[in-house]
């Protein structure tokens, strides 16, 4: 370790105090209501001041946890470890709840440089040793004041929290940078494939109203049919009590929701059923089903995906919908395009029912009901070509641009390790 380096327990440069146990009415006339945070408002990127709850506190209570600009706030529960710094004064005589750990320095000790010995301890997995994660993981006052770290002397401990700040936050704007090109290439992905599922891939075509106002003008020589007509049966699977773990090759494993949330299936999204439970064959997913996902989040619902590969032994659940097709007159690829294109979703995000955004749901009907422009055959399976060809190339900027984004956060990690354990020489350290 550096010269000026001395490992320490992190209760002696550092106060750490555990926030208040809700308290949702007064218990003494001196008890006033107060604003409070909790662990959810502490996220890494930063704590959020915004619509924050209340509790009754004393006086003493709010003396001893009022939360001010420049604290450093902890998890105790959930993800324990998770860390921010309170950038801005939050409203008056805001506390926080037993979720969180309160942490000031000592003796001009810098809880910045605190909050990114978390972060790298977080990266390396030093929570999971210290807190028991087989059950519900707490990051108790001792656990989080008795942990041993290496620390410089206060003023070295500025100096590289300076330096930090100032690299992490180019790291960090590079990388959103980055994600901004994701969501311009996932629109440009969204309107070519519902352009040419809509209105087709000739220029020159004429067209004509479909007389379905979600879908527009369509080409002149499309017909436009509800999909019941090309659908012999739609089945809905089977949800028994599984394992919490995935299938390995050769069980019996049970498909979960977000086997179709992507725009591949993805098999692995499963879970094992158990050995006590006789499988049902019937439901056995096969390469060419369609799969439509009939209860999920808003944005999630009636996500559709053709079923390419499959390992043998993976079931449909109650949550997922297949299509059985009896007309020889549509292209399945071509569907599964559609009813992923903005036009598509239209009347499942319409005819969606539930409580909640959190989960929706769709019924046969409504499945069986949608509108569907409808080419001749070879114009479909060209319109797949075509957004096959293209969408290849927009994932490959995607990929390349992942990768990007994943040697940057790589950077970051490694650098924010290299400066908290000393590796690194900076102007004008002592």
């Amino acid at each position: 370790m550096a010269a000026g380096w001395s490992q320490q327990q992190l209760k002696r440069p550092f106060s750490i105090n555990l926030g208040k146990m809700l308290q949702n009415a007064p218990t003494s006339v001196e008890d006033v209501e107060v604003p409070y945070l909790k662990a959810q408002h502490v996220q890494w990127n930063g704590v959020r001041l915004s619509d924050l709850p209340t509790m009754w506190a004393s006086p003493a209570e709010i003396l001893g946890l009022e939360v001010r600009d420049g604290d450093l706030l902890v998890c105790e529960g959930g993800e324990v470890g998770r860390a921010a710094l309170v950038s801005e004064q939050p409203p008056a005589r805001t506390i926080i709840q037993n979720a969180l750990h309160l942490v000031r320095g000592r003796a001009n000790a810098e809880p910045r440089f605190l909050a990114y010995v978390l972060h790298h301890a977080a990266a390396q997995g030093w929570f999971d040793v210290l807190c028991n994660r087989s059950t519900i993981a707490h990051f108790t006052v001792e656990k989080f004041g008795e942990m041993w770290t290496w620390l410089p002397e206060a003023s070295h401990q500025r100096t590289i929290a300076n330096y930090l700040d100032r690299e992490t936050a180019r790291l960090d704007a590079l990388v959103a940078a980055k994600e901004r090109v994701l969501g311009l290439l996932a629109e440009k992905r969204r309107a070519l494939i519902t352009h040419a599922v809509t209105r087709g891939i000739d220029p020159t075509a004429p067209l004509r109203d479909s007389g379905i106002p979600w879908l527009g003008e369509i080409p002149a020589h499309w017909r436009t049919e509800r999909l019941k007509f090309h659908l012999s049966e739609i089945e809905q699977g089977w949800s028994p009590q599984c394992e919490s773990y995935p299938a390995e090759e050769g069980e019996w494993g049970v498909l979960k929701v977000g086997a179709v949330n992507g725009w591949e299936f993805n098999p692995n999204e499963n879970k094992r059923l158990p050995d006590d439970i006789e499988p049902l064959p019937e439901y056995e997913i096969s390469s060419g089903d369609v799969l439509i996902s009939r209860a999920n989040t808003t944005e999630l619902l009636g996500s559709t995906v053709m079923v390419r590969e499959v390992r043998p032994k993976l079931l449909l659940c109650d949550k997922l919908y297949r299509l059985v097709f009896n007309s020889p007159r549509l292209e399945r690829d071509f569907l599964v395009l559609f009813l992923r294109s903005v036009a598509g979703r239209y009347e499942f995000e319409r005819n969606a029912t539930g409580a909640s955004n959190s989960m929706q749901n769709i019924g046969q009907d409504s499945v069986r009901d949608v509108w569907i422009p409808l080419p001749p055959l070879p114009e479909q399976h060209a319109i797949v070509a075509h957004i096959q060809k293209e969408t290849a190339k927009l994932d490959a900027l995607r990929a390349a641009t992942e990768r990007t984004i994943g040697l940057l956060k790589e950077r970051r990690a490694a650098l924010i390790a290299a400066a908290v354990t000393g590796k690194l020489t900076l102007e004008g350290a002592v």
